[in-house]
């Protein structure tokens, strides 16, 4: 089978000819400053690995009168400070994020007032840089599969709120104005639901990523997720079903208490898998046996490698142990992708090809 192949095979929750292995999305930091500069294609076939390559590029943004966009970006010692400032018919929002080699966060958010919801009503619906992503696709070939997002911070209505408005002002509001929540969850989705119709129809993606750790029971209960995300998530999985193509839940956190709610969402495969190491909870074999039973075969499974305290700080020999574990617990019987639960930095490229071997022994 070629990579590609393998893990289409899995995403159907297949069995391929031998487990898949892959990492979620090299970050620029690391292919440069461990990778010799090489591009995230061409990581993959260095060391090894199944290619999941993830593509998301909008052309630049037209002129509209209603939403003028300013980004202002101030140079310090340790990090930048990048301002963002729009300006609408009915008020301004005003943001901030900090970013570094490695990455980016937010320092202010967008959203300060309640009322300040209602100006992302005007904002523009981002175009997709259609012959952008063609081209990734072209390159990438028989090599792996196409991966992109929706709109948004990340994916999850949720999540989006979390980064405009803050998550603990979020956890806050459903106990305060849990209505307010919803109109926010709508204004977003709405978002996403045009980007969704506008965007992906024809287009060579195998798999669109939604969710975000916000959503994780790490972070809020089951009964809010249920209340304040299910009924958004599952509006979007249709919408992309309806574009035709399947859709990955991200949840880079705990999920072993939600997996009912992932199961009810209409997502065709659900990731991180997270060990507690990386802030995850799922810390034993039982609870990694019961999140699988929750989940397969309804959903394929992505995901599961300690990407901190393995891929960048363990031995090859103790990489190699917790392949075979992982495949033991997850991928006996197909619908499973071995992946980096999330991003790492650091992995020295010795490490990711010690992963990318042990995966190749286990065979169905």
């Amino acid at each position: 089978m070629t990579s590609r192949d393998r893990m289409l095979t899995a995403l159907h929750r297949g069995r391929p000819d031998r487990l898949p292995v892959t990492v979620h999305q090299w970050q620029p930091y690391h292919l440069h400053t461990f990778m010799t500069g090489m591009t995230d294609i061409e990581a993959n076939a260095h060391c090894g690995l199944d290619a999941s390559i993830t593509y998301f590029e909008t052309e630049p943004e037209e002129s509209c009168a209603d939403w003028r966009v300013e980004l202002r970006r101030a140079s310090g010692p340790a990090y930048d400070v990048i301002e963002t400032v729009i300006e609408t018919p009915r008020g301004r929002l005003m943001g901030k994020q900090g970013q570094n080699a490695m990455t980016t966060w937010v320092t202010e958010h967008l959203i300060k007032q309640p009322e300040d919801i209602r100006l992302l009503d005007y904002r523009p619906v981002p175009r997709l840089n259609r012959a952008g992503a063609r081209a990734v696709y072209d390159r990438l070939g028989d090599g792996g599969i196409l991966r992109t997002f929706l709109c948004g911070f990340q994916g999850g209505c949720w999540q989006d709120a979390c980064e405009l408005f803050g998550a603990e002002n979020m956890i806050l509001a459903t106990y305060d104005d849990p209505d307010w929540v919803h109109e926010f969850m709508e204004i977003l989705l709405r978002h996403k639901l045009r980007y969704i119709e506008q965007n992906l129809p024809g287009m060579p993606f195998d798999l669109i990523e939604t969710g975000g750790g916000a959503a994780s029971n790490t972070l809020i209960s089951p009964a809010m997720h249920e209340e304040f995300c299910l009924p958004y998530d599952k509006r979007m999985h249709e919408a992309v079903r309806a574009a035709g193509f399947p859709s990955v839940y991200h949840t880079c956190g705990g999920m072993s208490k939600i997996t009912h709610l992932i199961r009810a969402n209409g997502c065709a495969a659900s990731e991180t898998l997270s060990p507690t190491g990386v802030g995850g909870d799922i810390g034993d074999d039982e609870t990694a046996r019961q999140v699988y039973r929750d989940l397969f075969p309804h959903v394929a499974l992505i995901g599961g490698m300690d990407q901190v305290n393995l891929l960048e700080k363990g031995s090859p020999k103790q990489i190699e142990k917790e392949v075979e574990r992982l495949f033991s617990l997850f991928g006996s019987q197909g619908g499973y992708i071995l992946s980096a639960s999330d991003h790492f930095f650091t992995a020295p490229p010795d490490n990711l090809k010690a992963f990318a071997r042990a995966a190749q022994d286990c065979v169905y």
